[in-house]
């Protein structure tokens, strides 16, 4: 059973949800077997048709699936308390038999059902402690907590429940590109806001020979490592060797930082407009360098022609860490190969600039016909689900 996060609170519109949700279930499970998969009462039903299905597996799909909150393992069973009690103890016999404390939660939804719910777990907490003598109550802290539930059609018992990623479909909110540079934060925010149900691709800028064929080879390692969470994910490789060259040789070194960011989210533009993205995304955070504070990031979105969404840029280091981490990005993103945002670092980067000094900066140079042709030899690479 896939249980609903936030949208078992959406209004009117509920079933646009939940019909999303079901349907990138069923994608992601067609590795999996043959599932029976339907939807009710803000739950997600997921049945095994054949014996060969991949039961480990599937669970591990769901809890990656953006709008599910929590998946519980469950017998299915007759609306029969002694069917419950004679079904339900072998089944929980290897989660119990390991436990040292359970407690019972029961939820009846059939108001039909002859017994109420605190009568349920009266009973059935009774009927666990005769089959498993060596078991205590504990309310507060269980090891265990069985949960016992009747629905409409059936009874379910479960004791394993799963944390899933929570958020709405991936789907559900529009689509944006995500700059992916290679280090820790780009992957957590594109993350990040395909948990709020924004559909994600990758743009990377790679810089051959300053940036090696590694390199470019490690963000799309990244890309692979998100697509659980994501879905597929198309991926632009931009060639920006050139342009970085042609910023070092013509605008002054303290502005090299914030305006190759510019020219970057000046070829963004052109890309969401031609591909219809609604937005894009960075992994920027406040202070964390010298491009990323706000007057330098002021700079950067002045050449932005479509929302720039930051996830992480009220968090610290340490914060968007753990998140890597869990997502299982973080090992990749600190594999030693250079992106391009490290090619001609300046020394003494401006922390402070202005609007005035870099739009002064950039007029000693016409990017635009590297720029164009930047786009025209863009690389495109699918990563599927």
């Amino acid at each position: 059973m896939a249980k609903y996060g936030e949208i078992a609170l959406k209004g009117l519109n509920k079933n646009t949800f939940e019909d999303l949700l079901v349907r990138n279930i069923k994608r992601r499970l067609k590795k999996c077997g043959e599932f029976h998969i339907t939807r009710n009462q803000s739950t997600v039903y997921i049945a095994p048709e054949t014996d060969d299905c991949d039961m480990e597996k599937a669970i591990w799909w769901v809890t990656r699936t953006f709008g599910v909150a929590a998946v519980q393992r469950a017998a299915v069973l007759p609306k029969d308390f002694g069917e419950i009690v004679k079904q339900g103890m072998p089944y929980l016999e290897d989660v119990l038999g390991a436990a040292k404390t359970f407690k019972v939660e029961a939820k009846r939804s059939d108001k039909r059902f002859p017994m109420r719910s605190p009568e349920i777990q009266v009973e059935l907490g009774a009927a666990i402690l005769e089959a498993f003598p060596h078991l205590t109550v504990n309310v507060h802290e269980p090891d265990v907590t069985v949960k016992c539930e009747i629905r409409d059609t059936n009874a379910y018992l479960s004791a394993e429940r799963i944390i899933g990623v929570g958020g709405i479909p991936v789907g559900s909110s529009g689509t944006a590109l995500l700059l992916l540079s290679g280090g820790i934060d780009s992957p957590v925010a594109g993350y990040m806001m395909a948990k709020r149900g924004i559909g994600i691709d990758a743009i990377h800028f790679q810089s051959p020979p300053y940036t090696s064929e590694r390199a470019l080879l490690k963000v799309e390692e990244l890309c692979t490592e998100l697509v659980p969470y994501c879905g597929d994910i198309r991926f632009y490789a931009v060639p920006f060797t050139e342009i970085q060259e042609a910023l070092r040789d013509n605008c002054p070194e303290e502005y090299f930082t914030v305006i190759m960011r510019r020219l970057m989210i000046k070829i963004t533009n052109r890309i969401c407009a031609k591909k219809d993205y609604n937005a894009m995304i960075t992994g920027e955070s406040v202070g964390q360098v010298a491009s990323q504070t706000i007057m330098a990031l002021g700079c950067t979105d002045k050449v932005a022609e479509y929302p720039v969404f930051r996830p992480a840029i009220g968090l610290d280091k340490k914060e968007i860490t753990e998140i890597a981490r869990k997502i299982g990005t973080f090992e990749t993103s600190i594999q030693p190969y250079e992106d391009c945002c490290t090619v001609f670092t300046p020394k003494h980067p401006k922390t402070k600039p202005s609007i005035a000094e870099i739009e002064k900066a950039e007029a000693g140079f016409d990017f635009e016909p590297l720029i164009e042709k930047a786009i025209e030899n863009i690389e495109i690479k699918d990563f599927k689900l």
